[in-house]
């Protein structure tokens, strides 16, 4: 029974996904990002608990791909095509409005790009303590938190940006980019916890906790540009030392 935890775990995830892309599709970002969150929150526990219980496998491997796509892959790419539509129009319209379809399926980018990164994810072995490119849950993470912020924030120079198409587009193909691209992400995970050999690590968490309090929502994307920043310094660092 304890080997199809994992799995249960992991469908949890596709779950939520699921959800999420009908309240994406009907325009409620609030509660599709809520379950994106949830979701992701069930896809960093299933690697977990498939860990704890001894129980990894290639169905477990496969299984979680399937699941980060829909819950991290087409979820977001849904939330900024609706987000161009909102732009155009200043309300969600319908899926398939012949005036602005073409333009707001630029998109959908990011549930292609998506799926090419977990495509290479499951056959890089590169990746096992490490990332190569930027994870989809935090691509996800930053796309799910815009129409957010964009209705809570006090900054109208920020409302402005996410109100602007040509920036969304700019978003939509930095972050597919991200996504793909051959740059070293360091992981969360930690073998040990001294200062020394986790100094980036530590410096992460600091930052996007005080961010977290001063900057709420807004935080969100601030602290996946962090996350990539400092990755790059560390790697800059690490073959400066070689």
């Amino acid at each position: 029974m304890k080997k199809h935890i994992p799995n249960l775990l992991t469908l949890s995830n596709l779950f939520c996904g699921v959800l999420a892309t009908i309240f994406a599709v009907e325009g409620n970002f609030g509660l599709a990002g809520l379950l994106v969150v949830i979701g992701i929150f069930f896809d960093f526990f299933d690697g977990f608990a498939a860990r704890l219980l001894n129980v990894s496998g290639e169905l477990g491997k496969q299984l979680d791909s399937l699941a980060d796509m829909v819950t991290s892959g087409v979820v977001p790419g849904i939330i900024m095509l609706k987000l161009f539509q909102i732009n155009i129009f200043n309300t969600p319209h319908s899926f398939f409005d012949d005036s602005i379809l073409g333009f707001s399926l630029i998109g959908l980018i990011l549930t292609l790009g998506a799926c090419y990164r977990l495509a290479k994810f499951n056959i890089d072995t590169r990746q096992s303590e490490s990332f190569i490119g930027l994870p989809t849950p935090a691509m996800s993470l930053f796309v799910i938190s815009l129409p957010i912020i964009q209705t809570t924030t006090d900054f109208e120079f920020v409302k402005s940006l996410i109100s602007n198409n040509y920036f969304l587009i700019a978003i939509t193909i930095i972050l597919t980019y991200l996504m793909n691209a051959e740059i070293p992400l360091f992981s969360l995970k930690f073998k040990e916890y001294s200062f020394k050999n986790n100094v980036i690590k530590y410096l992460f968490l600091l930052i996007s906790l005080m961010m977290i309090i001063t900057l709420q929502y807004l935080s969100i994307p601030l602290i996946i540009i962090l996350y990539v920043i400092l990755s790059v310094i560390s790697n800059y660092g690490n073959k400066a030392t070689v």
